[in-house]
């Protein structure tokens, strides 16, 4: 049975699904318990005759109703709220979870609550659609209150009836004592959410929800957004530790996929497999990939957000491989690793290879709290300017390439070298330039090291024997009080070592 797609019902009372919840409430409408599902009548259809209701809604066990203890994130999920508070005295704040989004006809995505949402309540893979954090402004600070849709009784037609929310389709949702117990924060019934104001003071997330109703305005939401991002910047001991939990689970990840070359070289979608054999370990070990997987072999590894993963593996070309694992917190890893699919590199692989490990490292050791965040990328570039210079591919000098009106080393390389990462592969990207790209580091921040080269297969300022080749190596990085830690340091990274892992786990 695929998802919600094989039932209709016969009703015609309406009854939301909670994107439908927070249209209607947004809009100022009643939301009613009757179901109306999106599915048409001519599939099949929910028996609704009265004997039916009365049967199915009666004879069951009492719930077992235990109130779980409060989950390890939530008093960070306090302090991080109690922060954004100080931030707006007398300010109505409002972060909506978000709400399904349709895949086609009457199948959905798989549910991820919005980061900042699940950043602010603990609440994470198992959040529920169409829900709401509201801090409402009480004497120096505010009061918080999350308002979701409740689970439905069993003598109601929701139980049985509808494919998105009721428990015949998927399964037990948790009550408000138990939600309030978990996340130590108080909950509200999603319908109450009708009596929350909009107005000059009310400040929201308008990303996850663009259908409510207006309050202070574009420009105070977007400062909302701001703060938010911009407070991801530093993470917290919990975050820190998920970030390490998460690239643990990462490195399992890459092992797989090495152990399983002998399979993947020999089909002709080999990339699919190797695809696969990851995000096999993402769902058994996290909630899912944090991103789509990049497996790139051959000269795919040249287009850089190769996500297709269609060709075949083949021994003698390289395969980069850009993939992290997302724990059920949503704290993702993002790392890449470039491999030989025969297990060893040749000299013009490894000389690539080597250059680029050069450049990570060169930007690596220059990292601790009080550089700006620019000057990393500033120092990969130099050691990527130098190699391509040497190799004779540059009309100029490594140093006239440098200059601002130059850049033709980035020829072969176009991308940044570093992003913030943590419950957002891409973190804090509304955070303003003089905080992010041109910020100072911090101890607690996390971001990634990812230099690369790629010779295009057609590019003829490129010898031939390195044309279609793509090297990129990417690790995570903790800025720490007096330097930095790289938490990806146990994935092999130089050539002697990725060649010594291949072997291992291929004797």
């Amino acid at each position: 049975m695929a998802n919600t797609s094989d039932t209709a019902t016969e009703h015609t009372a309406t009854e939301h699904t909670p994107a439908e919840t927070t249209a209607a409430l947004a809009a100022g409408h009643p939301v009613t318990d009757a179901p109306e599902p999106r599915a048409t009548s001519n599939r099949s259809t929910t028996p609704s005759s009265e004997r039916f209701r009365d049967y199915i809604g009666s004879n069951w066990a009492e719930r077992d109703d235990v109130l779980p203890p409060a989950r390890e994130q939530a008093p960070y999920a306090a302090a991080r709220r109690q922060a954004l508070s100080a931030l707006f005295p007398g300010k109505r704040l409002i972060v909506p979870a978000g709400a399904l989004k349709q895949r086609s006809n009457d199948t959905d995505y798989p549910f991820r609550a919005h980061s900042a949402f699940s950043y602010l309540t603990g609440w994470a893979s198992d959040a529920e659609p169409g829900s709401f954090l509201v801090l409402e402004p009480s004497g120096a600070g505010h009061e918080a209150t999350l308002y979701f849709r409740e689970r439905a009784g069993r003598d109601s037609d929701e139980f049985y009836a509808n494919p998105e929310i009721g428990e015949f389709w998927i399964g037990p949702r948790p009550s408000l004592a138990q939600v309030a117990s978990d996340l130590a924060i108080a909950t509200r019934g999603i319908a109450d959410f009708d009596g929350v104001v909009f107005d000059a003071g009310t400040l929201v997330l308008r990303e996850p929800a663009p259908e409510l109703p207006a309050g202070a305005g574009d420009e105070a939401d977007a400062e909302l957004a701001r703060v938010l991002s911009e407070q991801r910047l530093v993470k917290d001991a919990y975050e820190i530790e998920q970030m390490r939990l998460a690239i643990a689970a990462t490195a399992r990840g890459f092992d797989d996929v090495i152990a399983d070359f002998p399979r993947s070289s020999q089909h002709e979608r080999g990339e699919r497999l190797v695809e696969g054999v990851f995000n096999t370990r993402a769902r058994l070990d996290g909630n899912t990939v944090g991103y789509d997987t990049i497996a790139a072999s051959g000269p795919h590894a040249c287009i850089l957000h190769w996500t297709r993963n269609d060709g075949p593996v083949v021994p003698g070309d390289l395969i980069l491989m850009d993939a992290g694992v997302e724990l059920d917190s949503l704290y993702t890893a993002d790392i890449t690793r470039t491999i030989p699919v025969a297990g060893r590199y040749t000299e013009v692989q490894r000389t690539i290879y080597e250059a680029v490990r050069e450049a990570a490292d060169a930007a690596f050791a220059i990292v601790r709290p009080g550089i700006r965040f620019r000057e990393i990328h500033q120092t990969a570039m130099a050691v990527i300017a130098k190699r391509t210079a040497e190799w004779g591919l540059l009309p100029v000098t490594a140093e006239q390439a440098l200059e601002a009106d130059n850049q033709q080393h980035r020829r072969y390389m176009v991308h940044g070298t570093s992003h913030h990462l943590g419950i957002d592969v891409h973190d804090c990207a509304q955070a303003r330039r003089e905080m992010y790209l041109d910020g100072v580091l911090e101890a607690g921040m996390v971001f990634t090291i990812e230099p690369g080269l790629y010779f295009q297969p057609d590019d003829l300022t490129v010898p031939v024997e390195m044309r279609g080749i793509g090297v990129r190596i990417e690790d995570d990085v903790l800025v720490t009080a007096d330097g930095a830690e790289n938490l990806s340091a146990a994935i092999p990274r130089t050539a002697d070592e990725v060649e010594e892992w291949f072997a291992r786990l291929n004797a």
